[in-house]
């Protein structure tokens, strides 16, 4: 094996971490692809004999990367990624790939990915990598040419925004889909009642349907929300409904004659839900990839 070759499969060893990085930096699996292969590029480049912790290497590039692209982003307020919900990672119950496995892991919901639309480039970065992935500050203030004490305080910082603003799922997955059910077929009987119990007091309903519909709506409250039961019995009714994780919390792919209408997020919180994420944008939904909830 020649050492390019060798080089090669070192870094596609490394694939599913970096690209699980990117994602939750960046919430788009395909500007998280573009971020991967721009690593492999300066890897390529680079002289692989005077990098002594490869891993550590290209976390470091993935993340200036990403950085560079938020800070772009933030510099072009007419493509606003804080209304849109995030790309969905869409797999099965059980059976996920190695690449799957990482980006599902920790269960980073789109929920979460909402929030961290809205903080600042650095922290978000001090954030994913301290929080999701263990990088020390150390590490995290040379991506951000910061202190490592000033790096501890963006990450800090983004964790109470993220803490005050998102609801932690509930850890037993069997639990979330006895509610996600409860849920479905109170949709389907257009049953407001029960949908009102099994909604959080404080819930919130993002959906993003693309430009046909000035991008995403948003419902907060209960009584609000279990107001859309005639909207949610039309869904339930009217397409196939496949139980599915995204972004490995419990979701629902619907589908009418084979073609995705839509994907549904539910974030569980003690038993009731208290965060649903609709995306059916038709452009959007073109995109995703659905080979994880082959058997």
């Amino acid at each position: 094996m020649t050492a390019d070759n060798f080089l090669a499969v070192q870094f596609q060893g490394h694939r599913p971490h970096l690209k699980a990085v990117a994602h939750r930096m960046l919430g788009s699996l395909t500007d998280a692809e573009d971020a991967v292969q721009e690593a492999w590029l300066r890897l390529a480049r680079t002289d692989a004999d005077d990098i002594d912790n490869l891993a550590g290497w290209l976390t470091t590039v993935v993340s200036r990367v990403c950085l560079d692209l938020l800070r772009a982003r933030k510099a072009r307020p007419e493509v606003p990624m804080e209304d849109r919900l995030p790309d969905p990672v869409v797999s099965r119950e059980t059976g996920t790939d190695p690449e799957q496995q990482a980006l599902l892991a920790d269960s980073v919901g789109l929920a979460l990915l909402v929030v961290l639309e809205s903080l600042t480039p650095a922290e978000r970065l001090a954030f994913v990598l301290h929080d999701m992935f263990g990088l020390p500050f150390e590490e995290i203030a040379h991506i951000v040419d910061r202190t490592p004490v000033a790096a501890k305080k963006l990450a800090s910082r983004a964790r109470q925004r993220v803490r005050s603003a998102t609801p932690s799922p509930d850890p037993d997955l069997a639990g979330q889909r006895r509610v996600v059910d409860a849920f479905l077929t109170a949709a389907r009987g257009g049953d407001f009642d029960t949908l009102l119990a099994i909604l959080d007091p404080e819930v919130v309903l993002r959906a993003d349907g693309g430009v046909l519909t000035d991008g995403m709506k948003i419902l907060r409250g209960a009584a609000a929300v279990a107001g859309q039961a005639a909207t949610f019995q039309r869904m339930a009714t009217a397409s196939h409904t496949q139980p599915a994780l995204i972004n490995g919390i419990t979701g629902l792919v619907n589908t009418i004659d084979g073609r995705l209408i839509s994907v549904m997020s539910f974030t569980v919180t003690e038993g009731r839900l208290a965060a649903i994420d609709i995306l059916s944008d038709p452009d959007r939904l073109t995109q995703i990839d659905l080979t994880g909830l082959q058997p």
